[in-house]
């Protein structure tokens, strides 16, 4: 027998109340007893987002969501600057010039923040520029953008800061109204504890002026008519049924747990991974702006990145990520964001050291082990 492991930054492991909801007999999408089902996941959804704004639901990945808010507030010929620090920086900018925007790249390395002062710059040398399309967590590398100062640049212009927050909502602080994020996009398989098939996206009023003289051609992903069926607690085409009963399910454990001891968990797993891969003498991908999401690490010298994941898997049991593009077969990502808690770290610190030792890399057993606990005792009376 052998037990399996998922420690992949999405999908992540699912509840035994979200499956459990999930496996009920299935309702009928047009009926009262799933609109106070839908109601009240849409009213939690405004919790884990810190909006008061509505969070509309989709059938659909992030990408959807991400396709969408490209769509519904720009026209072709609109100016963009886009943050590429990763795969999923790239596909801000690879959207939008499939609907005729125009981009304002700002590249940056690999498990690199970017810099504010750049944005700025890009935004100062590009006045008609209506957006700053950037990722909370660029979950192919494993970095966090500074999300924050970005939300004081855009404040006070007529320019929309877009976030892809899906794998940022729910793991660490990203308060909407607060710092003024004027689009919050995730999605079900992370942070929210469930498979993959629904997105989220909410919107600031300054957003939604942009919705009304948007231009790019929609149907299917059109807001506006999603806000208007929302209101009547139903969405405009047929709802993933079983998915939204389970997520109500995991954003009432999340309610439970309290939205900052989420995030103080995820800073304690975080903290915990990257002090037990650097006593294994594992080098950080992004050691100045680590994400609490997801720890990346550059694999030994001599070892095959791709055959460490692949063995990992297979052989040990336990599913982690590698690296894409550049740094494929060159790292490692271990997932510690969702229905993770504290031995699943020590599961996969403990799987790492077994598996380097089986690549033939010298390891001292226990000793990432024991760096991770002296971090993850703190969790504990």
């Amino acid at each position: 027998m052998k037990k399996r492991y998922l420690l992949a930054p999405g999908p992540t492991p699912v509840p035994d109340q979200a499956l459990l909801a999930m496996a009920a007999p299935i309702i009928h999408h047009r009926t009262p007893q799933f609109s106070e089902v839908f109601r009240e996941t849409a009213d939690l959804l405004k919790y884990v987002f810190q909006t008061k704004q509505d969070v509309l639901i989709l059938a659909a990945s992030g990408t959807g969501a991400m396709e969408g808010s490209i769509v519904n507030l720009y026209s072709p010929g609109d100016e963009v600057v886009v943050v590429n620090g990763g795969k999923f920086g790239e596909r801000w900018g690879k959207i939008s010039e499939a609907y005729g925007l125009k981009v304002h790249w700002i590249t940056v390395e690999w498990g690199k923040a970017v810099d504010p002062a750049v944005v700025k710059k890009a935004l100062d040398e590009n006045p008609k520029a209506k957006g700053v399309l950037v990722q909370a967590s660029e979950t192919s590398t494993t970095a966090a953008h500074p999300i924050k100062e970005l939300a004081a640049i855009t404040k006070d212009r007529d320019c929309l800061l877009i976030v892809d927050g899906i794998t940022g909502v729910g793991v660490f602080d990203l308060p909407m109204d607060e710092w003024g994020i004027d689009v919050l996009v995730s999605g079900s398989q992370k942070a929210f504890m469930l498979p993959p098939g629904l997105a989220f996206v909410a919107l600031s009023e300054k957003a939604w002026k942009f919705q009304e003289t948007a231009k790019c051609p929609r149907f299917y992903f059109d807001y506006k008519k999603e806000r208007k069926n929302l209101k009547d607690n139903t969405t405009a085409y047929t709802p993933a049924v079983s998915l939204i009963t389970g997520l109500r399910e995991c954003l009432k454990l999340i309610k439970e747990e309290g939205l900052y001891n989420v995030f103080g968990r995820h800073d304690r797993l975080a903290r915990a991974t990257r002090a037990a891969c650097a006593a294994m003498g594992l080098k950080a991908l992004a050691p100045d702006a680590p994400s609490n999401a997801a720890t990346g690490v550059f694999v030994p010298e001599g070892v095959d990145g791709g055959k460490l994941v692949k063995y990992l898997r297979d052989e040990v049991g336990v599913t982690m990520a590698g690296g894409q593009d550049h740094l494929k077969g060159k790292i490692l990502r271990i997932a510690h964001l969702g229905y993770v808690d504290t031995f699943d770290i020590i599961i996969s610190i403990a799987a790492i050291e077994m598996a380097l030792a089986k690549a033939g890399h010298k390891v001292q057993f226990g000793k990432g082990v024991g760096a991770a606990q002296e971090i993850l005792i703190e969790g504990y009376k």
